[in-house]
């Protein structure tokens, strides 16, 4: 195609709401553009380096030994509901009614429809082992989505599930993926290490988890965010026209679709917050942010094993 034909507009500021330098530079390059809080449409470029993507992990999974398949975006809450997890994702996932009043969701995960079908189909530990995987869309309502595609509602992800007989069988499924991931990573041509997440997945072995460079970090964890509000003098908050972490437009600075009443008090809010030398963040009217935060050190929790926090 020629780049006269394409569907391309470059920016040339960078996005009110971009934190990372890859929100910035694929929102600039025309990459993706955002519909929603957290949601994004994948423009012509983007798609086709998404896709890219895709078939790189599609391929090391498939040389590892794992079975791709495709699972359902729309489960029935009853899955969830009997392994407890429909409570432990609590406003994470996004749960709605059919026109039966029958329960269901969208797919954060899909272990509950996975571990299901395995379940029906096999019947012996002979039939042992098997690994399973989907590249498929998955849905959380995250409390703050922000680092554009880093931390958003929709999101691509590829899970595999891997079934075995005993101990033994898990470690060897578990070096194959291991070492999928090392292949995925250098053909993307990313630089790595696999950092240690949690102590341990269970007593017999760790679980390293592929993360990128810990020492990006965000503003929080340099200590140089705030989310606050005002109070008036017992101690009640004022009217500012949303709660906390409400992701739609009415949070945004400058809004006057809320009440008059609360558009003053989040002008009073940034003055004294400006006057103090801090910066706003344009979508949320609660978040407030040192100037060039990057400047600061990360936070490391020594309890933690010199984590961040």
């Amino acid at each position: 195609m020629r780049m006269s034909e394409l569907f391309l507009r470059t920016l040339r500021d960078d996005p009110a709401d971009a934190e990372v330098d890859s929100h910035r530079l694929l929102v600039r390059a025309g990459f993706i553009r955002r519909v929603s809080a957290g949601i994004y449409a994948w423009l012509p470029l983007g798609y086709r380096v998404l896709r890219k993507i895709e078939q790189i992990v599609r391929e090391e999974m498939d040389r590892a030994g794992a079975q791709e398949t495709l699972l359902p975006i729309l489960q029935p809450r009853e899955l969830w509901q009997r392994t407890g997890r429909d409570a432990a994702y609590g406003p994470l996932m996004f749960r709605l009614l059919d026109r039966k009043e029958t329960g269901f969701c969208l797919s954060p995960t899909a272990e509950e429809v996975m571990t299901t079908i395995v379940a029906q189909d096999f019947t012996s530990y002979r039939d042992l082992p098997v690994n399973l995987y989907q590249i498929n869309w998955k849905y959380r309502d995250e409390l703050r989505p922000r680092f554009g595609l880093l931390r958003g509602r929709e999101f691509l992800m590829k899970d595999a599930y891997s079934f075995d007989a005993d101990l033994d069988g898990l470690r060897e499924s578990y070096r194959k993926m291991y070492d999928a991931y090392h292949r995925v990573f250098e053909r993307c041509g990313l630089t790595f290490r696999p950092v240690e997440a949690q102590w341990r997945l269970w007593d017999a072995f760790p679980d390293p988890e592929f993360v990128a460079d810990p020492r990006e970090g965000s503003n929080h964890a340099r200590g140089v965010a705030v989310d606050l509000t005002l109070a008036d003098t017992d101690g009640a908050p004022l009217d500012m026209g949303t709660p906390f972490d409400d992701m739609t437009a009415l949070s945004h600075h400058g809004n006057t679709s809320i009440p008059v009443d609360a558009q003053a008090n989040r002008s009073r809010l940034l003055g004294i917050m400006t006057a103090a030398g801090w910066h706003h963040y344009p979508p949320e009217w609660w978040h407030y942010q040192l100037p060039d935060p990057k400047r600061y050190p990360l936070l490391w929790d020594a309890a933690a094993g010199g984590h961040t926090l």
